[in-house]
């Protein structure tokens, strides 16, 4: 049995799904199984995987229902107890797939490990970013009396492409958002509850490379992003979360709608902001970024200061 799983999403990537399969069957790690499913591509992109001879590969097609569905129908197959996840636009370091499986083995308690990344075609890491959020190396389990800012960094920075789960894990938290075709936070869904109740192994090497130009589905939105699913229903993150980490599991909810109200907000949406500060920001939160923002947002004339922003960045990327 192969000791790694990988599943690829794939929806319409055509152009880039040979460069994905290329750093998976090339690893120096050879002890895995390639599961790609197709979410309903309409550019020929399965046509790609077909011409593959390897016996590790194996393709699977299902109607679009979204990245969450498509890996989650990938991990129903797997037979590894190791599972990682690559979108068809992204690609590995050689040794990644070595290194991790190394790490996972000198952190048993762990129930995932997170790289670094670097972005293209800016060609920048995240090392530095990293650092500057104080994101810890190795196993980092959080605790009740833990940071709510550095878990909240932790989060932020849990890509798919760069984050591997254990199974039995997996399993246990239900996997990825699935519902309404999600193409937005549907991977942080996991990880929040991931969080809260295991420990997670952190490695800043940018070894798992993104490719930012090719990612159509979550950059480059031309209005506000939708509601990250773990605030449209919080419910069933909390009600999984440990009584004695609901108080940190709270601030960090904070924290990010605080920052999606600001988007709301910047798009003149004041009525969605008012109703995340209204649902998960208390006075308690007035330390937290983006809290006077938050106040704002939840009266009118927030929404003709977004139409000044946007009109000031507008004028701005024209003067370029």
């Amino acid at each position: 049995m192969p000791e790694v799983s990988v599943i690829v999403p794939l929806y319409n990537k055509a152009a880039y799904i040979d460069r994905c399969l290329d750093a998976i069957l090339g690893q120096s790690f050879g002890e895995l199984e390639l599961i790609v499913v197709n979410d309903g591509s309409t550019d020929g992109g399965e046509r790609a995987v077909e011409r593959r001879n390897d016996p590790r590969l194996r393709l699977v097609s299902q109607a679009n229902a979204g990245p969450g569905a498509a890996r989650n129908h990938g991990a129903r197959l797997a037979g590894s107890a190791l599972l990682a996840f690559l979108d068809g636009d992204d690609a590995w370091h050689p040794d990644y797939l070595k290194e991790s499986v190394e790490t996972m083995k000198r952190f048993p308690a762990a129930a995932s490990l997170t790289w670094g990344m670097t972005n293209y075609p800016r060609n920048e890491s995240t090392v530095r970013q990293w650092k500057a959020q104080r994101i810890p190396e190795g196993e980092f389990r959080a605790t009740p009396a833990s940071d709510g800012g550095i878990v909240y960094n932790i989060l932020a920075n849990m890509n798919t492409s760069a984050t591997l789960v254990r199974k039995a894990v997996f399993d246990e938290l239900g996997g990825f958002y699935a519902k309404n075709r999600c193409v937005y936070a549907e991977d942080t869904w996991l990880y929040l509850k991931l969080l809260m109740r295991y420990a997670a192994a952190l490695d800043s090497r940018p070894w798992t490379f993104r490719f930012e130009d090719a990612a159509e589905l979550s950059l480059n939105l031309p209005g506000a992003r939708p509601i990250e699913p773990f605030l449209a229903e919080p419910e069933s993150i909390q009600d999984d979360c440990p009584a004695a980490m609901r108080p940190l599991l709270r601030e960090v909810l904070a924290r990010r709608a605080l920052k999606t109200a600001s988007v709301y907000v910047y798009w003149g949406e004041f009525r969605q902001a008012r109703q995340l500060i209204r649902r998960f920001v208390s006075p308690r939160d007035w330390q937290l970024p983006y809290f006077a923002i938050g106040l704002a947002s939840c009266t009118p004339l927030s929404g003709w200061a977004g139409r000044i922003a946007r009109a000031a960045g507008h004028r701005k990327r024209n003067r370029r």
